[in-house]
This record gives C-alpha cells, structure tokens and sequence, in this order.
C-alpha cells in the first residue's frame, strides 16, 4: 500500500513510524496507542527501503511527481499502470497475491532492456509490451525512464483546470511573446492531459524573461494524423498578464474562462 501510494498521482502522506512499523493495536488502536513513541530507528526495513528509493524515483522523475496516470491492466490481485509526463515514464506492476504470469502488458516504454528499482530484475521490452510478465508474492516492480528537462531562463508549470475535453481536443497557450507563438495559434504551446480536469506543462521562456506577457488558453480540435478539423475555441476574455522573473519556476494555477 505504501508503494502504491509512493508512485500513484498525488503527494504521498504517510505517518511518521510507518518505515518502522510502529504499530500499537492495544484498545484497537485508539488513543493514545494510534501515535505511540519511536523505540528504534531501523534503516533496513523493508518499507524504509522502498520509500528511500521511490522518494529518489519522484525527485528525478517528474512523470511520477506531475504526469498522468494510465491503467494497463487490472485483476483482483494485480494492477499495472504508467505515469507519463512529456518523454519521461514510470511502469508499476503491484501483485498482492499469489505468483503470477500475465502473457502481455502494454507498458508505453520504449523498447529495451531495464531494470527494477525494487528487485534489481531485468526486463526487455519489446513492440511497448512486456511478455510473460511473471510477478512473484506480493511482488512490485517499477521501471524508471528518464527523459530531457526543460531547460530556460524561467520555467512556467502552466495548470489548467475546469475545461471538459474529448479525444481529438487538446489545450494550448498562446500569447504575445516568442514562446506562446505570437497569438498565432499554430504555434502554441501545447498542454499535457492529466486527468479529466487538469492539464499541464512546462513552458521555458528565454527570450521574454523579465518582461510583462499576455497570454490565454485554447481549444485545438485535430483529427487522427494531427491535423486541425475546426476553428480553435479560445478563452472568454480578453487576455491574462503575467511578469515573468528573470530566473527561476514559478506556477500558473488557471481555470478555464467560459
């Protein structure tokens, strides 16, 4: 459950003492044996392991700390799914039960050998799949694939949330500035789809850095070879502004002007 939660969508919560298994069930665990005191201090446990390596997995991987999260295949004792963000993947297969075989497993990875941060066992991909995926008890493997950063002067974490989509739609940012196209909307940035209610990117302005930009969200509508069917829906207002630094990161939390 802990790795589950290490590698799914969202930030991790866990309480202090869980890496210890501190754990009192005296009164069923009411008060005050819910948050008993630390006894130890064991960095070989199992769950302290797993939670070392994948909090290293979620600083260097931003598929798993920003992307979107796709089901690949699900049972009643296992589940497998990918982050994705930009180039960047994470595989997960968690097995909570007995030993298993599963004969094939889109993965989205690129084709290749890896290997498990978890269990160090090599795996080849091959056609995007895994073959014969064998999962031993309550086993869990993750495979980590590294893409590029976004390299800029600045970097804008655009977010946008409250805009339904459907396939074949996707959300874009245009502005008044090299980066954003110049309001010409086929030179826009384009968002990552998240979730049914977020989309988001990385935008790198070098050009403009330290200047004050006008920018705005954009409905693309585009048939299965990329191309546009119909006139973009833009936002319902005039323009948002923003003064970007000089350096640095910094986060645009909009939602969606009907």
């Amino acid at each position: 459950a802990i790795n589950l939660i290490m590698t799914s969508r969202g930030i991790p919560c866990i309480y202090y003492g869980t890496e210890q298994y501190l754990y009192n069930d005296t009164d069923g665990g009411e008060e005050p044996y819910n948050r008993p005191m630390m006894e130890k201090w064991d960095t070989d446990t199992p769950i302290y392991r797993d939670v070392q390596l994948l909090s290293k997995v979620r600083r260097v991987n931003p598929a798993v700390s920003l992307g979107s999260q796709w089901q690949k295949y699900l049972t009643e004792d296992v589940y497998c799914y990918v982050r994705c963000y930009r180039d960047y993947r994470c595989f997960v297969a968690i097995n909570r039960g007995n030993p298993v075989t599963i004969e094939r497993v889109e993965t989205d990875l690129e084709d290749g050998e890896y290997i498990c941060i978890l269990t160090k066992r090599f795996f080849e991909v091959k056609d995007g799949a895994l073959h014969d995926l064998e999962l031993g008890l309550q086993e869990m493997i993750v495979i980590n694939y590294l893409g590029d950063r976004v390299k800029g002067k600045i970097i804008i974490r655009a977010q946008l949330n409250g805009v339904s989509t459907n396939p074949g739609e996707a959300i874009v940012v245009t502005g008044d500035c090299p980066e954003l196209g110049n309001w010409d909307i086929s030179k826009a940035y384009e968002l990552e789809y998240i979730n049914s209610n977020t989309w988001f990117n990385e935008i790198p302005f070098n050009e403009s850095a330290g200047k004050v930009i006008a920018y705005k969200y954009a409905i693309v509508y585009r048939d299965e070879n990329g191309n546009e069917t119909e006139i973009p829906q833009r936002e319902n207002l005039v323009s948002r502004q923003w003064l970007l630094a000089e350096e640095g990161t910094v986060k645009w939390q909009d939602n969606w002007a009907y």
